[in-house]
């Protein structure tokens, strides 16, 4: 009952060699100690010192301060619509850090939550594409409802956002009559979209606001934004 084991071959480059010639076909058997570390040795010293040719080489981080340069350079060098895309495609990829808490202008407010550079797209104003008709309907359906406000922005002569029901932080900007960002409309794959920009450097727990341009009306909507030039009514 008991065979000889047939004594293991090794070929000229250490390898077992396989009686058999199929390693397969020979089932499981253990590996030496020796060519076990002697494997672990070469994987690991090739693992460690790759060649010169294929080594790639780190850059340092980048500081917030070096993203928005670099974002200013990029914008300097296209043209104004390549520009608007451009910085859209950032803003989607990296979004500004803003919360909404309490405000003393009114009720909900917008706040930045990191530095802002002059000249940034801050926020998507999203919402719901509207015609003029149901933007009617739906005035008269929310004063019915008992909502105080509704948050529709007109983006041209026949399409309006409404954000009432279905937006995002963006709603919760407030007026100001001295504000430190403005609105803009611009064309994102032929579909118009409302942006909020920078207009100036924007620190850290500071107020976002935008200028409403609301229509002059007889009734008249105070204002409290509390700004020198505050004009005292939003129409």
């Amino acid at each position: 009952t008991s065979f000889s084991t047939p004594k293991k071959k090794k070929r000229d480059d250490g390898m077992r060699e396989h009686v058999t010639g199929c390693a397969r076909s020979e089932g499981y058997y253990k590996i030496d100690k020796k060519d076990k570390l002697k494997y672990l040795n070469n994987s690991r010293a090739f693992a460690e010192e790759p060649p010169a040719d294929t080594q790639v080489r780190t850059r340092p981080p980048l500081t917030d301060g070096r993203r928005s340069e670099q974002r200013r350079l990029l914008s300097s060098f296209t043209g104004s619509c390549d520009s608007d895309l451009l910085k859209f495609n950032q803003l989607k990829f990296r979004k500004k850090k803003l919360k909404f808490c309490k405000s003393h202008i009114h009720d909900w407010g917008l706040f930045a939550m990191e530095p802002i550079a002059a000249d940034e797209m801050v926020i998507e104003y999203v919402g719901q594409n509207i015609r003029q008709v149901i933007a009617d309907m739906r005035e008269k359906r929310y004063e019915d409802e008992g909502i105080g406000s509704s948050y529709m922005f007109r983006v041209d002569h026949d399409t309006i956002i409404d954000a009432t029901k279905c937006g995002n932080f963006a709603r919760f900007i407030n007026h100001s009559c001295n504000p430190n960002c403005y609105a803009k409309v611009i064309t994102v794959e032929s579909q118009k979209k409302i942006v909020i920009y920078s207009k100036q450097h924007i620190n850290v727990n500071e107020e976002i606001t935008y200028d409403y341009k609301f229509p002059i009306e007889d009734v008249k909507i105070p204002c409290l934004c509390g700004s020198e030039n505050c004009r005292g009514t939003l129409n």
